[in-house]
């Protein structure tokens, strides 16, 4: 593909100006919401070759977050795109104010390959929602939902207003070496710097959905059963290969046995004695990550799990005995590993979790609310639950994203037409004129300047 060329070919489709009406947008992705359903099982399929995810899992969080989302915003967008009115201060009468809403324009999406469906769409269609042409660029790490990919969006759109590029690293490089009114990247943190310096060649506005070690807390308040229910549940999914997947678990010491026996029992639960080998329980995306885990696993002190399958690239749901030092805590596990530590005052948690950079996540269970107003107050982190594991993500009402080295910039629901929007600034002003502001400058003048400006 002459990528050049392509990105040239859609700036002349955004300038034609076939994106402004918000009427076309919405046929848009309507015609998108159809293509998606009357392929769903491909979706499917696809995912289950790349991740060895299950329908349920596939639909409840890839396909059925895109719908969802789709849904939102289609109710929405007439609203959040009229311009909206403001005060005109009365040192500016008369007139009036307004923030007129404008597409960036060309567009760069960068998905990853760990949700490649769901993490492609929900930006896009919040890109299209606000009035972009868009480039999309999946993993090639995911290739059979990067193909399907492929084919939904060149049969509802022209290249000229949505494409799909594909292939790897070399492709990424030629992309990022265009220039485009915005890019919406993520991925790793390392990668996360190479796209920032190279958007800023051109002042590039970008956003940054990355990652982190999100921590867990478990005081001594907490109902214990519950937190070990959805702690394995927020650990599991995907085989903890989710940006906001719980990391390591901080618990109050004298509670660390029985939150081990639970996290043995809720796992057996769910996957039976050997998970590994459950055909609902997804595998690692490829060999290179599968060593990779196993290499972090070879000086962990393993309290349960630990064993893998290399011919189906899974690894059981593996907890082991932690400390600062250890290898689970040195980099993003994005696995099925979870280290557990202790603590023994809040104060010990909070320190440990501020010496480190701030997470995109934190989950924190507790009943309370004196512990939970510490926590919300004095660790910085993108977002989480109190008393859950990842569900703040699947909500039209809450911005998702990081702070510092979990990302920059936001998106779900309104936030995702916002994030691909620019606010322009205007003030109307009528025929009719105050003289104050022009020369000459006199005292009487002066008073009156002060008398509207104070």
């Amino acid at each position: 593909m002459d990528i050049p060329a392509l990105v040239s070919r859609q700036k002349d489709y955004f300038y034609g100006g076939a994106t402004l009406d918000t009427a076309g947008r919405k046929e848009a992705l309507i015609a998108l919401r159809n293509a998606i359903l009357s392929r769903e099982k491909d979706i499917s399929d696809a995912l289950y070759k790349d991740l060895r995810k299950a329908p349920f899992e596939s639909y409840m969080s890839e396909i059925g977050m895109v719908m969802d989302e789709l849904g939102y915003i289609l109710k929405h967008l007439e609203k959040w795109a009229k311009p909206r009115k403001v005060p005109t201060p009365f040192s500016q009468f008369p007139g009036r104010s307004f923030i007129w809403k404008e597409p960036y324009g060309t567009v760069l999406i960068m998905s990853p390959w760990n949700y490649p469906f769901m993490l492609s769409l929900d930006p896009l269609i919040g890109a299209v929602a606000a009035g972009n042409c868009v480039i999309l660029k999946p993993s090639a790490y995911a290739p059979h939902t990067s193909r399907i990919l492929a084919e939904l969006i060149g049969s509802v759109f022209s290249p000229s207003h949505v494409a799909v590029v594909e292939g790897g690293r070399e492709e990424n490089s030629a992309l990022l070496e265009q220039r485009f009114d915005f890019i919406f990247f993520t991925g790793s943190v390392s990668v996360g710097k190479l796209v920032m310096e190279k958007a800023s060649r051109n002042l590039t506005p970008v956003a940054l959905e990355l990652g982190g070690k999100s921590p867990c807390i478990i005081d001594e308040t907490a109902n214990l059963p519950l937190a070990a229910h959805r702690l394995v549940f927020g650990k599991l999914l995907n085989a903890g290969q989710t940006c906001v997947a719980p990391d390591y678990v901080l618990v109050k010491k004298e509670r660390k046995e029985d939150l081990i026996r639970l996290l043995k029992s809720n796992i057996h639960d769910a996957l039976g004695e050997n998970p590994e080998k459950n055909p609902e329980y997804p595998k690692i995306i490829n060999e290179k990550h599968f060593r990779r885990l196993l290499d972090i696993l070879e000086g962990e002190t393993i309290l349960l799990g630990g064993s893998a399958d290399e011919n189906s690239l899974t690894i059981a749901p593996t907890v082991t005995e932690a400390t600062a030092d250890s290898p689970s805590m040195q980099e993003e596990i994005f696995g099925p590993i979870l280290p557990i530590l202790t603590y023994d005052k809040p104060d010990d948690a909070i320190r440990f979790i501020r010496e480190r950079e701030k997470p995109l996540a934190l989950y924190l269970f507790t009943q309370s609310s004196a512990f939970e107003k510490r926590i919300l107050r004095e660790v910085s982190f993108g977002g989480g639950c109190i008393n859950d594991t990842i569900i703040h993500l699947a909500t039209h009402h809450l911005p998702f994203g990081g702070v510092g080295h979990s990302g920059m910039g936001s998106y779900h629901g309104k936030k995702s037409f916002d994030t691909f929007t620019h606010e322009k600034s205007i003030m109307k002003k009528s025929s009719m004129d105050m003289p104050v502001r022009y020369h000459p400058y006199t005292e009487k003048k002066m008073k009156m300047l002060k008398k509207v400006m104070k």
